[in-house]
């Protein structure tokens, strides 16, 4: 029996278990530039992280006034993104880490995330993730991405957990809103530091202002037993 006795761990996916945003980015500015629109940058691209690919497209389709549909720049993104998913995704050796140790005590974990279902299946199977984290909800399978709390309220369905038993990991604010809206307990990890300072994470139980920097294993284990 775990030292964690009834608590279950549900984690955000991208810029909180891996590095993917680099991988977004990527495949965002390919469909732009394809589109018409070659000058993305990173930092144009910062703003739009918590927020899903497809909100991501709808405001720079309105932005740039693109012409295809979002559905199809959505297809066009994803497909590129899932290449690069699959074989170059980067996991935060402290939270993999993390997760091994929760994984040894038998602490119930599962997987929020506003990605698609095919996203999330190719970073948790080519990072391997997939062994130990095996209950994934999607924001598509909810009514509401984040900041609605419905995936981390959908995971802790799954995982037979009540919402006050659950302690959420999360890097950007929306999703910081969407723990405190279901009842959970939030350990924030901003994948932007600069944005730490956001009301959203004020309801964090434990913020991490300087981000990945500043996690690890066995600090947040300390914290889940105090």
């Amino acid at each position: 029996m775990s030292n964690l006795g009834g608590l279950s761990v549900i984690f955000d996916l991208d810029g909180t278990l891996v590095d993917s945003e680099p991988n977004y980015y990527e495949a965002t500015r390919g469909t732009l530039a394809e589109h018409g629109v070659p000058d993305f940058t990173w930092a144009q691209h910062e703003r739009f992280v918590g927020i899903s690919t497809q909100e991501t497209l709808a405001l720079l389709k309105e932005r740039h006034g693109l012409t295809a549909p979002v559905e199809e720049l959505l297809a066009e993104t994803n497909s590129r993104y899932l290449a690069l998913a699959r074989t170059a995704t980067h996991t935060y050796p402290e939270m993999r880490k993390f997760v091994e140790l929760l994984a040894a005590e038998g602490v119930p974990m599962a997987v929020a995330s506003g990605s698609s279902p095919e996203a999330i299946e190719a970073i948790l199977t080519g990072t391997g993730l997939d062994a130990v984290l095996r209950t994934v909800v999607s924001a598509d399978e909810v009514a509401r991405g984040k900041p609605a709390p419905d995936v981390f309220l959908e995971a802790a369905r799954r995982l037979g957990a009540a919402p006050a038993d659950c302690v959420v990991l999360e890097d950007a604010a929306p999703g910081a809103a969407a723990a405190h809206a279901a009842g959970m307990r939030c350990i924030a990890i901003p994948y932007v530091t600069a944005q730490a300072d956001a009301p959203e994470f004020g309801t964090a139980g434990l913020l991490l202002r300087g981000g990945q920097a500043e996690f690890s294993a066995q600090g947040a284990y300390d914290w889940l037993l105090s």
